[in-house]
């Protein structure tokens, strides 16, 4: 299996910069091919502007148009390609990162951005009366699956039902819906390290163990059964949920997710 991790965090030695470095051994270890981007050892510049799209870029600018007609004509900058090309050569995609202000760190979005154009992520496959193009489990990136390794500095019941922060898979859903499952990935209930500031030397051999577990199942591991769109769970073009789908007692983010 070929595995990219995708790293942001500016410091090398911090417990990202140990578990991305565990990741690497384990899985190639495991015979698996590891191609790593440390955003930040790789100065990855987060922002999209005009010089991201060359001769495609129109004023004023036009985010998605002008990025879909530079990856058509195969114009996107060097570094964009490079990422796209990792994206497709991965069976596997791991983001490592920690938890920041509710979110992935900036650089992290900035590569979501950058590197998820038009034509490549999104904005795909046939629009019609029936098929609202080929998104949330169809796709460029489809068949291919992706994991979440977050570390948290709050408590695990801090993010629970009724925790003050929100419950952890809320939090995740437009990261792991919105980013990994639009363009058609299937999506591994993530890795989640709780108390990240507090965790000791004597803890971390624990950590490790079950964080080589997880990358040891990763073929194995059944995906967060998140809804496809054009498989008759929604309303085409409203893309509303059908009436009678609801789970009992579920709503929110919740209702995307089958059983």
């Amino acid at each position: 299996m070929k595995t990219l991790i995708v790293h942001a965090h500016p410091e090398p030695d911090s417990l990202n910069g140990s578990l991305k470095d565990l990741a690497v051994s384990t899985l190639e270890s495991d015979g698996h091919e590891v191609r790593v981007s440390d955003l930040y050892a790789m100065n990855w510049k987060a922002s999209v502007d005009a010089a991201d799209h060359g001769p495609h870029a129109s004023h004023p600018m036009k985010v998605a148009a002008d990025s879909g007609r530079a990856f058509d004509a195969g114009t996107l900058t060097p570094d964009i390609l490079a990422e796209q090309d990792k994206l497709l050569w991965a069976d596997t995609v791991i983001l490592q990162f920690p938890l920041w202000w509710y979110s992935m760190p900036a650089i992290l979005k900035g590569w979501v951005d950058r590197v998820f154009t038009y034509h490549f992520a999104y904005g795909v496959g046939e629009h019609s009366d029936t098929k609202y193009g080929e998104r949330f489990g169809e796709g460029t990136l489809a068949g291919k699956r992706a994991l979440l390794s977050v570390t948290a500095g709050g408590p695990e019941s801090h993010y629970a039902a009724r925790g003050i922060n929100g419950p952890i898979d809320d939090l995740l859903f437009p990261i792991q819906h919105g980013i990994l499952y639009y363009p058609g990935m299937d999506v591994l209930p993530p890795f989640v390290l709780y108390g990240a500031d507090r965790l000791t030397a004597e803890e971390y051999p624990d950590v490790a163990k079950a964080w080589e577990q997880r990358l040891l199942t990763l073929e194995s591991t059944e995906p967060i059964p998140f809804r496809r769109q054009n498989f008759g769970d929604y309303e085409i073009p409203s893309l509303h949920l059908k009436e009678g789908l609801e789970p009992a007692g579920r709503a929110g983010f919740g209702l995307h997710r089958r059983g």
